[in-house]
């Protein structure tokens, strides 16, 4: 019945062009695609964190009862309207929250809880993340990043780095749970900057404050050479020589599909949890083009004991 009502409301609920109702048409033909209802609930709740709406005050909103929003963020949906309506209040359009195509993301409490609900499930999970993949990070990192977050915005925004830092303590902790097979990319670059620098929400920062984040630096980075010289089962890192993109991304592979996620949002060095649109994505073209990028990545990365020395000598001339 969903998917069946979907050519009849979307021109009505959104004013997009007739080519792009004729592609979400053919994209969610009933004899050939099966609506994933449990990733659209989960997209409904990402979202609605994102946008700091607690499920009383979203229900109260779309005239419903806390239950029936509880039994659409556990993709239980009967009808097209609803979810409009929902697409609506979250300012975002419902082909987004169906997942048609590309889901766009404006802040990082949502991009983050979808990385965490998307990391539920996959399998193998291929990262460029500066410094490193924070799935692999140490307890010290999670100190002293709160602090680095909270230079880094207004007094006003704190709340987001309490329920940023939740979100991310629970993907971590499911990563250690289940051990997906992860390959992090690493730049040496990103790693002589950490060194030199360490983490740092703002440049005014007092000398003793950014002795310290040094220090955590270094036992970072031997943390890192310690994994390159006795790495643990499923995880494999290589360390990049050449430049690498600006943007993050990730690709988990889930069973039956691969999903693509580019952050604009910063956990590392000048953290940024405030500006930026991410993008989530399964389309063939986006996944190919952001493979063939990590293959090049890889295939010229070192790894394993010569990555381990190269970044012993990084920080034989970079460390603290």
């Amino acid at each position: 019945m969903l998917v069946s009502s979907l050519r009849q409301h979307v021109c009505r609920v959104f004013p997009i062009r007739h080519e792009t109702v004729r592609q979400i048409s053919s994209e969610f033909r009933v004899e050939d695609t099966q609506i994933n209802f449990q990733d659209i609930g989960a997209r409904l709740k990402a979202h609605r964190l994102g946008r700091n709406l607690s499920p009383e005050e979203l229900a109260t909103r779309l005239n419903i009862s806390r239950a029936a929003l509880y039994r659409a963020e556990k993709g239980e949906i009967a009808k097209i309207d609803m979810l409009a309506a929902i697409a609506h209040e979250l300012h975002m359009s419902l082909p987004s929250l169906l997942g048609v195509g590309i889901e766009y993301v404006d802040n990082a409490v949502s991009f983050f809880e979808r990385m965490r609900q998307i990391e539920e499930d996959c399998e193998q999970i291929i990262g460029l993340f500066s410094p490193i993949s924070y799935l692999v990070t140490t307890g010290r990192y999670d100190a002293v990043l709160k602090d680095v977050l909270g230079e880094s915005v207004p007094v006003s925004e704190h709340q987001d780095i309490d329920r940023i830092l939740e979100i991310l303590e629970r993907r971590k902790q499911r990563f250690a749970q289940r051990r997906p097979l992860l390959a992090s990319i690493i730049s040496d670059a990103d790693i002589r900057k950490f060194l030199r620098e360490g983490l740092e929400g703002r440049p005014e920062l007092p000398q003793e404050i950014r002795a310290q984040r040094r220090r955590m630096a270094l036992a970072e980075v031997r943390h890192i050479v310690g994994m390159l010289r006795a790495p643990d089962i499923g995880i494999q890192i290589g360390v990049a020589r050449e430049p690498i993109p600006s943007t993050s991304f990730q690709i988990m592979r889930q069973a039956g599909r691969s999903i693509l996620t580019i952050s604009p949002f910063r956990l590392g060095h000048n953290p940024n949890i405030r500006i930026g649109v991410g993008l989530i994505t399964s389309a063939p073209e986006a996944l190919e083009l952001h493979e063939g990028i990590a293959e090049r990545l890889w295939a010229s990365a070192l790894k394993g004991r010569e990555a381990a020395e190269h970044v012993e000598d990084l920080i034989a001339r970079e460390g603290i």
